[in-house]
């Protein structure tokens, strides 16, 4: 099958599930512009998926918005340096069941299915390759170069939203609901240790998320700060790019062996994560940071068989401060200068970091604000996660903030504790992307309950004639209409 005859596949296939029918919401009216039902604030994976997931449950009046270029959205082609994503490729994910949508179907219908069988996981440029097609052939309506600012609720349940970059269409978007498909950083940001921030010149360092201009660091000797599989990707890269040589620096004693997703994805722990009690979704949770996600087995032998590459475990940075020549380091292994250092430390989520929602954090309810942890597991960075409904809502304890919040969604990594891994890895959306769609269909059918019913108690369309309704018949052969008394 060739890409265009998958194309067709693809249409064909939603057309026999009705996809595109009429949108059942009831338009709304407002004098400052057009209100939309839904806009969606990023267009990478989660973003797509959760339009196209709107649009089978027929809300059409959608808008998506993503600050890059089109075609960059995400980390794929900017700062993710794997080689190949970390998911089992055989896992499906923002086709939403359609096997004509799948990685796997657009893959063989390029390079055919001995191809397939042939890689082992699925490369990070065919990934963004594979979200371009998707977002074109189901004609998503995203625009590109719009970055928002600040949400500003109001009391008619329409979100202001104020926006700015090159494709923005004006300065604000008016929006029922709003859909927070920001990624792994849409719930904080990311995390680089005071010690670091605080003593070292901005040039001297990059977080792992940033673009680092790596031509600048040939010859160089670099160090990177972290055990996760983010390091190792990093290093790899660096080495790759000509860095002479490029030092892991891990706290643990020993590395980190267990990936707890590999088990949750066949045990139906992601898929049913939502109906846990707080108890267990605190302490899954807690477990699942506590082995954190190691390299793969591919991405850790890639570095380790640069001559450059050098590990240094139970060394955890106690000092850093500026040298001669780049950053000394001091570890419980002795000191260290290096000419550059990445950081790879991974995040902060906690509303009150998100600029955009400056105006209603303070109403968000946290964690600690409905579950008090036990001792052996509390932990400040569980507590300060938001306390999101089954359906991705942010959640008040308050009247006001209830009103507030009405019609946002945490479809990002914030969302970890209270839905599990979902919008925060390829191996939960094809669960929890429905779940959010439907929840936000949900609010908009109660939002419009009142007209909705008075439309269907009024409703008296005749249908039933009491005449054939094929006037062919054999008149002795037709059933006679008979009247019920």
């Amino acid at each position: 099958m060739s890409l265009e005859s998958l194309n067709e596949q693809v249409k064909k296939d939603l057309s026999y599930l009705a996809f595109g029918g009429q949108n059942w919401v009831h338009p709304r009216s407002h004098p400052d512009g057009h209100v939309y039902d839904v806009v969606i604030v990023g267009g990478g994976q989660s973003g797509l998926g959760a339009a196209f997931a709107l649009m089978r449950e027929r809300i059409t009046n959608i808008l998506v918005i993503d600050e890059n270029q089109e075609g960059l959205e995400g980390p794929w082609v900017t700062y993710a340096r794997m080689v190949t994503l970390r998911t089992p490729k055989h896992l499906t994910s923002i086709d939403l069941g359609i096997p004509s949508l799948t990685f796997r179907s657009w893959w063989e219908a390029q390079f055919g299915q001995n191809s397939w069988e042939r890689i082992d996981k699925i490369p990070r440029g065919d990934w963004m390759s594979y979200l371009r097609w998707y977002r074109n052939i189901l004609n998503l309506p995203v625009i590109n170069e719009v970055k928002l600012k600040l949400i500003e609720p109001s009391s008619e349940g329409i979100h202001h939203l104020f926006i700015e970059g090159a494709g923005a269409p004006s300065e604000k978007l008016l929006a029922r609901k709003v859909i927070l498909a920001t990624g792994i950083q849409g719930g904080g940001e990311w995390h680089v240790p005071p010690m670091i921030s605080e003593n070292l010149p901005r040039q001297l360092y990059a977080h792992t998320s940033e673009s680092i201009n790596f031509s600048k660091l040939k010859g160089k000797k670099i160090a990177i700060l972290g055990g996760g599989a983010s390091a190792f990707d990093n290093a790899n890269f660096a080495l790759s790019e000509g860095v002479s040589e490029a030092h892991v620096f891990v706290r643990r004693k020993e590395m980190p062996r267990i990936n707890p997703i590999r088990q949750m994805e066949g045990s139906g722990m992601i898929e049913r994560f939502h109906s846990l009690p707080d108890a267990d979704k605190y302490r899954v949770i807690s477990h699942f940071f506590k082995h954190n996600q190691p390299p793969t087995n591919d991405t850790y032998h890639r570095a380790a068989a640069w001559p450059g590459f050098h590990l240094h475990l139970a060394s955890p940075w106690l000092d850093v401060k500026p040298a001669a020549k780049g950053a000394q380091i001091t570890t419980p292994q002795g000191q260290f200068t290096f000419d550059f250092l990445i950081i790879s430390t991974g995040l902060i989520t906690d509303p009150a970091l998100r600029p955009e929602l400056k105006l209603v954090e303070s109403y968000i309810a946290r964690w600690n604000d409905f579950y008090q942890a036990p001792e052996e597991v509390a932990s400040p960075i569980l507590d300060a996660h938001p306390y999101l409904s089954p359906g991705f809502a942010f959640q008040s304890q308050e009247d006001e903030g209830k009103k507030l919040l009405h019609g946002i969604f945490a479809f990002n990594y914030s969302a970890l504790i209270s839905c599990g891994l979902s919008a925060s890895a390829l191996s939960g959306m094809r669960f929890a992307i429905p779940k959010l769609a439907s929840a936000v269909a949900d609010q908009l059918f109660l939002d419009d309950r009142e007209i909705i019913l008075k439309n269907f108690y009024d409703y008296n369309v005749e249908e039933f004639t009491g005449e054939p309704s094929n006037k062919n018949l054999d008149e002795n052969k037709a059933a006679p209409f008979t009247k019920i008394i």
